[in-house]
């Protein structure tokens, strides 16, 4: 059986509405840990770990095994499968299953849910759902970008063009550094935008920002099911070379520093 006909027979439509429906149940697991006294782990890399991510990551598995069964899913969580074994997958799940530890464990509220269905290296569809707010930013090749407040329907969310004025220029809460202070040297006068987890993609996608630089590390799994509210929202995501980041093309599942930006007709690299 190919990867398509594990799909089923699910429009793109009735397909996003269920990843949308789980990134919020995950998301429900999440707030269970959130509003309780956890307790923090540390990975081999030293990165945060909380029972928050486990029950979100245990969540969105089942549910993507019982909506496509045969589909590989790859999550942060479940993320040391070797590359010979990936490299065969057309289409595979990409999930972080809580996007914005550190956020989480700060308690600020900027933590994401990120499910994506990954294409020939191509996000395909992409859910990004934030927990505390309950807003969805979902995206899905061909239809489009929207966000969704809590307990209101999707909208159409498109990227802007760039203002008359100041650059807004998305950073974030807990990673900065020489390159970026650079990078906004170059572009002079603009107004700094903070934001946490794949949050900072999101608000180039609905035009409340023109451009996010991220020169400093990121995996595949952080930028994946934002990076198709993006396209579909009008705006890029791509390399330093401003190339579009593609997936599961290597062994590691790091991302090359990338650009996000909205308006395509100006010149980005100018900055780098």
């Amino acid at each position: 059986m190919t990867q398509e006909k594990m799909l089923g027979d699910f429009t793109p439509q009735a397909l996003l509405e269920q990843v949308v429906a789980l990134a919020k149940q995950a998301g429900a697991r999440i707030l269970e840990v959130y509003d309780s006294d956890f307790a923090v782990q540390h990975k081999d890399d030293e990165s945060p770990l909380t029972a928050a991510d486990l029950a979100s990551h245990q969540a969105i598995v089942a549910g993507l095994e019982a909506l496509t069964p045969g589909v590989p899913v790859l999550s942060e969580e479940s993320a040391q499968l070797p590359y010979d074994e990936r490299s065969r997958w057309q289409t595979y799940w990409l999930v972080d299953p809580l996007d914005g530890t550190k956020e989480f464990i700060k308690r600020n509220g900027e933590f994401t849910v990120n499910i994506a269905l990954i294409r020939d290296g191509v996000p395909a569809l992409g859910v990004v759902y934030v927990p505390v707010t309950g807003v969805t930013y979902s995206a899905c090749a061909g239809l489009g970008a929207f966000k969704a407040e809590e307990d209101q329907g999707p909208r159409p969310i498109r990227v802007r063009d760039l203002p008359q004025g100041p650059l807004a220029v998305v950073g974030s809460r807990s990673h900065g550094g020489d390159s970026l202070q650079a990078f906004l040297d170059k572009v002079g006068e603009h107004e700094m935008v903070s934001m946490g987890s794949s949050l900072k993609l999101c608000l180039v996608a609905e035009g409340r920002a023109d451009v996010y630089p991220r020169l400093g590390p990121t995996s595949e799994w952080d930028t994946a099911a934002a990076q198709c509210v993006v396209e579909q929202a009008g705006g890029q995501v791509t390399d330093l070379e401003l190339q579009p980041l593609r997936y599961n093309t290597k062994d590691s599942m790091l991302n090359p520093f990338f650009l996000v930006f909205g308006d395509t007709s100006h010149d980005w690299k100018q900055y780098l």
